[in-house]
């Protein structure tokens, strides 16, 4: 390791000289409390940022261990420190003048959910954070003195505000703590008391707009139907009064606008924490629920969706489906049976974005279309056994349709955002009407583990240089939340409405190529492959997945939920 000494001397040898000249500057610096590490430089100043992160050691930090012990603290701290480290950058950004990317300092910016980054690691041996600097440049000619002023004024000041405990104040860190805490004891108690959601008392559910995550200012303040209160006493806060919706099928119904859709996209992202000034910090989903839709044109491979498509006209094997067009229908049925497969215990569906003869077939049609002749078994007619059978639970907003209000345990009825249990009510109103077909025989979940086929080329042949092969990795790119470019095939995650974050995506990416690189020798199991991932993270860290020179400092990590339903794409 060498000193700041000999690389402010270093930083003088190549001011003006060729852009390329920077490379030397790689490697580790003690900068007192902290190291500064030069992780990988950017070949030109117009070129992607050059990666760079510090390292201060526990004792430095200063953080009470009690905060980083468990491992959902761990991360809401890591999460505290990384904003704090992006308020403080922001003072500096494009300080340092120059060309290009010159003087750009940046560093993971955080959503309303508390995710595991790359962006910091936090373990008893310290801080490990991450970002990316642009070196200066005038033209392609080294600006020395300009990355001077980042590498000797700006960061120093950022690590001391941003990392040291002794600078940070010292209640907002312990809120941090608490919180999490809190949210922690809250998914425990959905265990213990057969729940799968909660919505707290005065929760501001509304999102700013269409595109911002913020809470609505002036929005109507959930609160909860006296029928379905519970009060759940928290470490921290205390008694904390709220909706706990109970396992089985409930059912979110109202007029347009009043709400519906808005509840459910709250209990999607209730699977993760939020941020304290959220208004969704107590809005908690049990962990494994997966949002569920039509995905018409989505690609399917190998799904057992025998459960509601049979007999399909054209013979093809629905227990072994695979298209590369599958339509509304079979694309629902190819997405609950594949949240199946990856252990969810709670469906959430809105009926707008559900393939309309999936979800239903009316009294009527099933006069005119005898059932033998109709090659698809509604959800409505498999909705009880998943819970009864399975113990999978399902969360559905209806707004045209009342047939699901004979499978239903619990009806809710949202006006104007706030919620009321019609259960009784309308109950008795359904012996004035005929139930429809509410049950289906042979209700059997799949035996069948699928497989995943990774041995597709994991490397590019790239030039010859005597009689060696010079190779690269397979090139991965990823495009917003959406999309994953991997070698010459794309993947459409756009239908995966619970990833919210592109680092999320960025992950999926570097796990998929991780996959195919170890364990794509030949055909495997997709639950081992998955599994074997999980593992490789849990024990070696989510950084472990990258093999490579430098961890990049975008990286997000994914549920199991997304894992599967990234690889199931693929």
């Amino acid at each position: 390791m060498k000193t700041s000494s000999e690389l402010r001397q270093q930083l003088l040898s190549i001011h003006r000289r060729s852009y390329p000249a920077y490379k030397s500057l790689a490697g580790v610096y003690q900068f007192g409390t902290y190291q500064l590490s030069i992780d990988h430089v950017q070949g030109d100043p117009f070129a992607s940022p050059s990666n760079l992160s510090i390292r201060v050691d526990a004792k430095a930090a200063g953080f009470p261990s009690a905060y980083y012990a468990s491992r959902h603290t761990r991360i809401a701290l890591q999460d505290y420190l990384v904003r704090q480290f992006a308020r403080q950058v922001n003072r500096f950004c494009f300080q340092a003048k120059g060309s290009g990317k010159s003087g750009l300092i940046s560093v993971t910016r955080c959503g309303q959910e508390i995710l595991e980054r790359t962006a910091c690691e936090m373990s008893k041996e310290g801080i490990v954070l991450r970002f990316e600097v642009g070196f200066p440049a005038n033209g392609r000619t080294i600006n020395a003195t300009e990355l001077e002023k980042i590498l000797f004024e700006f960061l120093p000041q950022c690590v001391d505000r941003a990392l040291l405990y002794r600078n940070l104040p010292e209640k907002q860190v312990e809120d941090v703590f608490d919180l999490a805490e809190d949210q922690e004891a809250i998914r425990q108690e959905l265990k213990k008391r057969g729940l799968c959601a909660f919505v707290a008392d005065g929760s501001i559910l509304p999102r700013e707009s269409g595109v911002s995550d913020l809470p609505m200012k002036q929005a109507v303040p959930f609160l909860s139907p006296d029928s379905l209160a519970v009060t759940l006493v928290l470490p921290h806060k205390g008694a904390v009064k709220g909706m706990g919706i109970p396992k089985g099928i409930t059912l979110i119904a109202g007029g347009g606008y009043h709400g519906k859709s808005t509840l459910l996209q709250a209990l999607e992202r209730g699977v993760y924490n939020h941020i304290a000034g959220d208004g969704r910090e107590y809005v908690i989903t049990e962990d494994t629920a997966v949002k569920l839709r039509a995905e018409e044109g989505r690609k399917v491979s190998n799904v057992d969706i025998s459960l509601f498509i049979n007999d399909l006209p054209s013979g093809k094997d629905t227990k072994k489906f695979s298209t590369l067009d599958a339509s509304g229908s079979t694309s629902q049925a190819a997405n609950i049976m594949e949240g199946i497969e990856a252990g969810s215990h709670l469906f959430l569906i809105d009926e707008d974005t559900s393939a309309t003869n999936f979800m239903i077939r009316d009294e009527l049609m099933q006069q005119v279309i005898a059932r033998e002749k109709e090659p698809i078994t509604p959800f409505l007619e498999r909705a009880r056994d998943l819970y009864e059978q399975s113990g999978i639970s399902t969360i559905l907003v209806v707004g045209s349709s009342g047939s699901y209000f004979h499978i239903a345990d619990v009806i809710l009825q949202m006006d104007n955002y706030r919620p009321a249990d019609i259960t009784k009510k309308t109950k008795t109103l359904l012996k004035n009407y005929r139930a429809p077909s509410i049950t289906a025989p042979g209700y059997c979940l799949p035996e069948r583990k699928r497989k995943i086929d990774l041995k597709t080329a994991t490397m590019q042949r790239k030039s010859y240089r005597g009689d060696k092969v010079l190779t690269e990795r397979l090139k991965i790119r990823v495009m917003g939340k959406d999309v994953i470019n991997i070698g010459k095939e794309t993947l459409d995650l756009r239908c995966m409405e619970q990833l919210v974050d592109r680092e999320q995506t960025n992950a999926l990416a570097y796990l998929l190529r991780y996959a195919k690189e170890h364990y794509g020798q030949q055909e495997a199991e997709l639950d081992r492959v998955v599994e074997a991932l999980v593992r490789q993270i849990q024990t070696k860290g989510l950084a472990s997945v990258c093999d490579s020179a430098y961890v990049p400092s975008g990286l997000a990590m994914p549920r199991i939920q997304e894992i599967y339903g990234c690889f199931s794409r693929y």
